[in-house]
């Protein structure tokens, strides 16, 4: 059996967990998530206030999904609970956001600006505190946080020689050496 799988996942105050046949609903506070869980695995309340994910067969297959649907469970209920958060940093010169509605207008170097409509669910805001743009991408849905998160850094990933683009703010680009300025 799956080690992941067999941990119990903690409701926290005022996180709801319904089952209702191969759905699982989770209400909480920063709003309600709802998934199709796998057949071969069943969602089980226990009285003492947790979640535990169980194989329908004992079968070696079925405990593939085993600890899949238990991290999917427990994304989602700490996403209603406490929500997830990507930072990304824009290093470059001339390099800026700004959030128009439910638009995120970036320059990147490009000639042209760059529309990126945000998706439901997410709220995207603009840290003015540090010395380079600094961008908030917020939500309950960790896999729509990351995904967004990923899409806006494709525009323009890091290159290699100044480290100019967009990063995950604990992202370390490691710089190459550039050409040598002659030969001896």
């Amino acid at each position: 059996m799956s080690r992941v799988g067999k941990k119990l996942i903690p409701l926290p105050s005022g996180v709801e967990v319904r089952v209702e046949g191969a759905a699982v609903r989770v209400k909480g506070p920063k709003g309600s998530l709802e998934r199709a869980i796998h057949p071969s695995m069943k969602v089980e309340l226990t009285d003492e206030g947790s979640v535990r994910v169980v194989p329908v067969h004992e079968n070696e297959p079925a405990h593939n999904y085993h600890g899949l649907v238990r991290s999917l469970l427990a994304n989602m209920i700490e996403g209603v609970s406490t929500g997830f958060t990507k930072k990304l940093l824009l290093r470059g010169v001339g390099y800026r956001a700004a959030v128009q509605g439910k638009e995120l207008n970036l320059t990147l170097g490009y000639s042209h600006p760059i529309l990126y409509t945000i998706p439901e669910g997410i709220e995207i805001s603009l840290d003015k505190t540090s010395k380079e743009p600094l961008l908030v991408v917020t939500g309950i849905d960790k896999e729509v946080v990351g995904q967004t998160a990923a899409n806006i850094r494709a525009f323009r990933k890091p290159e290699p020689y100044h480290g100019k683009g967009v990063r995950y703010h604990d992202e370390v680009i490691v710089t190459k050496v550039g050409k040598s300025a002659g030969k001896k």
